[in-house]
């Protein structure tokens, strides 16, 4: 089958009334006073390269000494939030030991490299232009995944917290061949997992740079997990294979590795299970969702001709109505909601039957 293609950069979409009430709701308002673009004024710069010598296509960025203090103290204390909740007490115990500005990619984020100066111990956040899909993407990320995720908003400012693990790509390329064979099958199943996950939350572009594999030691063995690291792509692009992973070109040793390890039967079983861990989630926070839903639904994230090549194309996936009669972007989320909700009560009507 052919790659999903997508031809047009995606515009950044502003925060409206509706979202910024479900943030403040929510505790998602930073009460620190720090622009995306005061870090713009950045005076100078450096390459960083990686230890193997290559760019990363990151740049070091210094400023002017009189800014360089207000830039920092403000960096702490957004630190503090995202990670004590405000309690300035740590940020004498704090040093912001490096900004880096990201010449790739849509979002041009800077990332924030913060170490705590009694134990050397160290974290990262990133501040980028606030984008309602991405903020859709990480409320919903929050809510539906495995994760919780941590992001707060400013005015025009959006700032994430760090996702730790192994980029995807450099994990298919450096460490995949060195996995025994259980642990292989173990990441096939997860991958299965994840691609049901991004296709019914209508995640796109999970290539392999855009997610990250998150190995943790339990007894005698690793498990590994996928997460996804970039949220830039949700209910925008109109063609469906955007929101599943295993079109991409740069997914195939995980897809090779899906074919390879797991039968029909099992991959069918995975997937089953992810869409009623999804609905179960989906129902537990019910009132949350329905919020989120209903000001996604008045919400403008995605040209019209995107919205009626996708609903389309969900109608003709699952023959649902709902799909075809869907307006917006969140109408075609909420139907996909719906749908795995229904299912999953009607099935479990049906195994209490028995």
């Amino acid at each position: 089958m052919s790659e999903p293609v997508m031809l047009f950069k995606k515009p950044s979409y502003p925060v409206n009334k509706l979202l910024l009430e479900y943030l403040v709701r929510f505790d998602r308002l930073s009460k620190v006073s720090i622009f995306y673009d005061d870090l713009l004024r950045f005076s100078g710069s450096i390459t960083v390269y990686d230890k193997n010598e290559q760019d990363t296509l990151w740049i070091r960025v210094y400023y002017n000494e009189y800014e360089r203090e207000e830039i920092d103290l403000n960096l702490k204390k957004i630190y503090s939030l995202l990670h004590s909740d405000g309690n300035l007490g740590i940020i004498k115990f704090l040093n912001v030991d490096s900004i880096d500005y990201c010449t790739f990619g849509n979002s041009k984020p800077f990332r924030i490299k913060v170490r705590n100066i009694l134990n050397d111990n160290y974290t990262h956040f990133y501040i980028k232009k606030a984008d309602a899909s991405r903020i859709y993407g990480l409320e919903l990320e929050h809510i539906l995944s495995p994760d919780k995720i941590n992001f707060l908003v400013f005015g025009d400012t959006l700032i994430e917290e760090h996702i730790m693990g192994i980029p995807g790509d450099v994990f298919m390329k450096t460490l995949l061949i060195d996995c025994s064979e259980t642990e292989k099958a173990q990441i096939a199943k997860e991958f299965v997992k994840f691609n049901e996950r991004c296709m019914i939350r209508l995640l796109g572009d999970m290539r392999s740079y855009n997610y990250v594999i998150v190995p943790t030691h339990d007894f005698d063995q690793v498990v590994y997990k996928i997460r996804a690291i970039d949220f830039d792509q949700q209910c925008y692009e109109g063609n469906f294979k955007v929101y599943r992973p295993q079109f991409f070109k740069e997914n195939y040793p995980m897809v090779k590795l899906v074919k390879e390890k797991l039968q029909n039967s099992s991959i069918e079983q995975y997937k089953d299970e992810e869409r009623a861990v999804l609905a179960k989630r989906i129902l537990s926070a019910e009132n949350r969702i329905k919020r989120l839903l209903k000001i996604m639904r008045e919400d403008v994230i995605a040209p019209a001709a995107h919205i009626e090549q996708l609903r389309m194309e969900l109608y003709r996936y699952t023959n649902d109505l709902n799909f075809k009669n869907a307006k917006s972007m969140g109408g075609i989320m909420s139907s996909a909601f719906l749908f795995i909700t229904r299912n999953f009560k009607t099935s479990t009507l049906f195994k209490n039957k028995l």
